[in-house]
């Protein structure tokens, strides 16, 4: 071997520097060893820092850094080994939150049990921000591995690969219940991590896991707004189950997940089979009394930790530059929303020439702050007039009304060649929908923690990127196409025929070939007419659209003051603030109450019900039908009926009518001392209670105390508990239930 001659130099000088830098090291600390005097001691610190060590080049004296104050930690730290746990009572089963005995070193961290089933949640947030960064990073992964059902995976590694069709549905699960209510200027990148730990295939871990993850939250330094729970509910033989178990699960014909806040829903998923809206509403109703009683025990539990959360940026755009970009552009944006000659991508591109020109003005101007908050600014005026013609003039961004469905064009059996084919146009949203029937063997096998274990009827959605004229990849699963088959599999998969009658496998595809909002939704109705095509007899059609809901909230509050429903929502419109995706028709809940009551219902553009009646009695059953189906605003002074659906230690959570939750503290039951809330009160009890006012957070204060009637001066007041016979109120409210 021959090396290069300079190649040689550098390594031996660099080993003769070497060594002399060790000899000089030794030679310090036999000096430190000798040493007794100051001066000693200053060498010293040179000669630990090398500064002054020979044949060693120096610059100056070393600059010695302070060393630093400890930081304030977030939260307290738990001893080793010691644990703070929480447990509830949801429907039948007992739920447990623990804290601190698994990964100590994360945000958060939280184990929640529901009998040998176990979820363990962490969450972490970055904290340094990038840049110029101005979205919310937020990946939410969950994860069954084989272990948890004592099984060694049968991949030829022997090892858990990417993450399965059911784990990225789950993770998407934990994702919808938790992302709104992330401050709007939390930038950091955040990650939350589920592991399923132990599994005894009775419980579906997924609702764990997103009881978990806000418990995490809850724990963490990140300033989320929760905390929120969440239930699933199914019904059997016509009576509703609280977080039924598997074998329950199998026969229902409803599983309806169900997350909220105290207050407010945050996210619903339903798989039916054909129930009717008034059913669907009592489970809605159920679903949220239920879910509210996670809420306290995670209240609890960051109580105990002491938990510091992290200082938030304010994101608000100063008054000034919002009326000065008001100024320049809102003119220009008015006959651009609203316009049915303006198409998806020449509004898009109409709107982006004018925000250039405002920032033009503003460069010109040498207007920096409203240069930088230009692209918030903007987006705020595009909502302002995007929401003033649907509340004022009842026109959407294309020029439709509220309730107008775009243009539809359907085509069945396009290709002939395949088993069952379609083609179906909502405005410029098109999807096409192949049918692909096959032996039973064909049948997707699934390897999942809990369910069954193969898979007959399956719902494939594609969302290539030139359906919106962009360039991507289109590589490895998608969490989003994942989501959106299986959105659709939903509400097809029940109009089948029995698998008695029909044992074929069915797979539907559905190439999304141009998108302009509710692609999913005309997955359902194109793979209806695929399926149609094909011979496969479905006991209907399924039609499906998606609705949005703009809102207008009460600042000081946060309730809903006014709002106008969007059917067949845009892209745009999704965007600048409608939401929610339901596929069920309108109407219906009308035409039952009147069938019901005999009595005649007309509701008008504005909102305003019009009731028609024949007697009293009538009329009275018919507004409280509408009353529980819409929600009644709950007044300061007002009188209600509540039902008991939480106690605490400090009083009982109340709900009443439309939904409204609120807190009958222990002072407000009765106008005597009370020791015990369980002497008086029991769940499913029903008792007239008066709104005195609302918190800080706007949550409803409730007084019982105010509806009887005061003590007499000077006479002893002996405490008789309201409640006599806590069986029959309990009995009472199943049945009701039922």
């Amino acid at each position: 071997m021959m090396l290069r001659r300079r190649g040689v130099s550098s390594i031996v000088r660099a080993v003769d520097a070497s060594w002399r830098w060790r000899c000089a090291q030794i030679q310090s600390f036999q000096s430190i060893e000798s040493s007794n005097t100051a001066s000693d001691e200053r060498a010293l610190q040179r000669h630990i820092h090398g500064r002054s060590v020979s044949n060693f080049s120096t610059v100056g004296e070393p600059c010695l850094i302070a060393a630093p104050e400890v930081p304030s930690v977030w939260r307290t730290f738990l001893a080793s080994g010691q644990v703070f746990q929480e447990e509830v009572v949801v429907g039948e089963v007992k739920v447990s939150f623990e804290t601190g005995k698994l990964a100590r070193f994360a945000a958060g961290a939280v184990v929640v049990r529901v009998g040998e089933t176990k979820v363990l949640v962490t969450v972490v947030a970055d904290h340094k921000l990038d840049a110029g960064k101005d979205f919310l990073s937020l990946q939410v992964e969950y994860r069954e591995k084989q272990y948890a059902q004592g099984k060694i995976s049968a991949t030829f590694m022997r090892r858990e690969g990417a993450p399965k069709e059911r784990e990225l549905l789950c993770g998407r699960l934990i994702d919808r219940s938790v992302r709104p209510l992330f401050p709007r200027s939390f930038f950091y990148d955040s990650q939350i991590i589920a592991n399923v730990l132990c599994s005894d295939g009775e419980q579906d871990p997924d609702v764990l896991a997103v009881n978990a993850a806000s418990a995490a939250l809850m724990l963490s330094d990140i300033p989320w707004k929760g905390p929120i729970g969440c239930v699933r509910i199914g019904r059997v033989k016509g009576k509703f189950i609280v977080n039924p178990n598997m074998d329950e699960l199998s026969v229902s014909d409803l599983n309806l997940v169900y997350a909220c806040t105290t207050e407010k829903t945050v996210m619903i998923e339903t798989q039916a089979r054909e129930i009717t809206n008034q059913d669907y509403i009592a489970a809605l109703h159920l679903a949220h009394a239920e879910t509210t009683k996670l809420i306290p025990p995670q209240l609890e539990l960051a109580a105990k930790v002491a938990v510091h959360k992290r200082p938030l940026p304010v994101l608000n755009v100063p008054p000034e530059v919002l009326e000065k970009v008001r100024s320049l552009a809102e003119v220009a944006i008015e006959p651009v929303m609203g316009n049915p000659l303006f198409g998806k991508f020449e509004r898009c591109q109409t709107l982006g020439k004018i925000e250039e020109d405002v920032r033009n003005v503003l460069v010109a101007e040498s207007d920096e702050v409203s240069v930088k908050l230009l692209p918030y600014a903007f987006d705020a005026v595009k909502k302002e007039v995007m929401r003033r013609n649907i509340f004022d003039k009842g026109i959407r961004v294309d020029g439709r009304g509220l309730n107008q469905v775009r243009e539809l064009q359907c085509d069945a059996g396009t290709y002939p060649s395949l088993h069952g084919s379609s083609l179906f146009s909502r405005g410029n949203t098109q999807v096409l929908c192949t049918v692909t029937m096959g032996t039973p063997d064909d049948a997707q096998r699934l390897d999942s923690l809990v369910g069954v274990d193969r898979k007959r009827f399956m719902v494939h959605y594609s969302f290539p990127p030139f359906s919106i004229n962009e360039v991507g990849r289109t590589v490895g699963l998608n969490r989003r196409e994942v989501g959106h088959g299986t959105l659709a599999e939903k509400a097809l998969v029940a109009l089948l025929p029995p698998e008695e009658d029909f044992p074929y496998s069915v797979r539907v595809t559905s190439e999304c070939l141009a998108s302009d909002g509710s692609s999913s939704m005309a997955t359902v109705c194109g793979g209806s007419l695929a399926l149609m095509d094909a011979g496969i007899h479905l006991r209907s059609h399924v039609g499906a659209v998606s609705v949005g809901l703009v809102s207008v909230s009460d600042p000081a509050t946060g309730r809903v003051t006014d709002y106008r429903i969007l059917t067949d929502i845009l892209g745009l419109e999704d965007h600048l603030g409608a939401g929610a995706c339901i596929s069920r028709p309108q109407g219906s809940n009308i035409k039952n109450i009147q069938r019901v009551t005999d009595a005649r219902i007309s509701v008008s553009g504005d909102g305003v019900v019009t009731i028609f009646a024949r007697d009293q009695a009538s009329f009275d059953q018919a507004k409280q039908m509408v009353e529980a189906s819409v929600g009644k605003e709950v007044e300061v002074r007002g009188t209600y009926l509540a039902r008991v659906v939480a106690i605490k230690d400090f009083g009982a959570f109340m709900e009443l009518n439309g939904g409204y939750q609120g807190l009958l503290h222990i002072s407000e039951i009765a106008h005597e001392r009370i020791e015990r809330i369980s002497d008086y009160l029991v769940i499913g009890q029903e008792l007239s209670v008066v709104c005195i006012g609302r918190d800080l957070r706007g949550n409803l204060k409730l007084s019982r105390k105010m509806t009887l009637p005061p003590p007499m001066p000077g006479a002893t007041q002996l405490p008789v508990p309201l409640v006599t016979s806590p069986s029959a109120h309990v009995s009472k409210f199943k049945q009701n239930l039922t």
